[in-house]
């Protein structure tokens, strides 16, 4: 039986591509045939539809953009709710609201289908590499039949508690990247501006305390004006927005996150939506009137 993937955007692309590496068989669905047939070259197999996938896999991977598409994809006309089998098992991986995937699930168990949350960590490298890290809501069976198949694409899947409890997890991990690369960005433009080798400050910091994974993987593309997307500003953006609609709705006062998504909005203003989440270098560099560059 093939594991369905559906959402073959930057991250579920390579995913779908290690879980052929190591040996499934996987029958793929996008609303973007390119990235269907690019998976198919790779070994996998085209489906033409979210309720092909249903239909056939007991087994399915949801790697989508946001709330309302996994809602779609699931609970709506010919999706998953429609389709599947009683019995079969949804990880869905989207980065997503946490009321959402308790929705989901529940509206999912009425018909007898299953779903953990299982949002990834590690942008576009570490979705190649095969060494994301997973936070996992939902039933410690489900999870333990789903655990074999991520540790196909993830080093690190910890499971944090009931479901909802995965994507609640991200929400913190977007708030620790997002403050971090920020922090980062501020920090090489103060060294910058003072006239000293932003890239020897990184070399000297990095391994003490303020040394993080968000530091040495962003820093480099900062002083290398590199922006390719490994995790775009607009899918920072949606990510914090849910973390404040999620904050609110709980009674927690989120000051940091509100200032690095108003940050964020100042770059989608100015048309670096599609750019790395590194693009904050550029909010600095224009509050600064200063470039921020290698002076070796």
């Amino acid at each position: 039986m093939s594991i369905g993937f559906i959402g073959l955007g930057i991250m579920g692309k390579p995913m779908c591509k290690n879980l052929l590496k190591a040996g499934y068989e996987v029958l793929c669905f996008d609303m973007v045939k390119a990235a269907v047939d690019d998976v198919a070259a790779a070994g996998g197999k085209a489906a033409s539809s979210v309720s092909e996938v249903a239909k056939q896999c007991t087994q399915i991977i949801t790697m989508l953009p946001n709330s309302p598409h996994v809602e779609a994809v699931t609970l709506g006309q010919g999706g998953i709710a429609e389709n599947a089998a009683p019995g079969t098992l949804v990880i869905d991986m989207s980065s997503i609201v946490p009321l959402a995937s308790r929705k989901i699930h529940d509206s999912l168990k009425e018909k007898g289908i299953r779903l953990i949350d299982a949002p990834v960590s590690g942008g576009e490298p570490k979705a190649m590499d095969g060494t994301l890290s997973v936070m996992v809501g939902g039933a410690q069976n489900d999870f333990d039949e789903a655990l074999p198949i991520m540790e196909k694409m993830a080093k690190s899947i910890v499971r944090v508690g009931e479901i909802g409890a995965g994507n609640t997890a991200k929400l913190a991990n977007q708030i620790i990247v997002g403050v971090n690369i920020a922090a980062v960005a501020e920090a090489m433009a103060l060294a910058a501006k003072a006239g000293v080798d932003p890239e020897l400050v990184y070399k000297a910091i990095r391994g003490g305390l303020a040394g993080s994974a968000a530091m040495d993987a962003k820093t480099p593309m900062m002083l290398d004006h590199n922006l390719k997307p490994g995790f775009k500003v607009n899918l920072h953006i949606k990510d914090l927005g849910n973390v404040i609609d999620t904050g609110h709705s709980v009674g927690v006062p989120l000051p940091l996150t509100s200032m690095v998504m108003e940050m964020m909005q100042v770059l989608k203003v100015g048309g670096m939506g599609d750019a790395d989440h590194a693009a904050l270098i550029r909010y600095y560099e224009k509050l600064s009137e200063f470039e921020v560059k290698r002076l070796s």
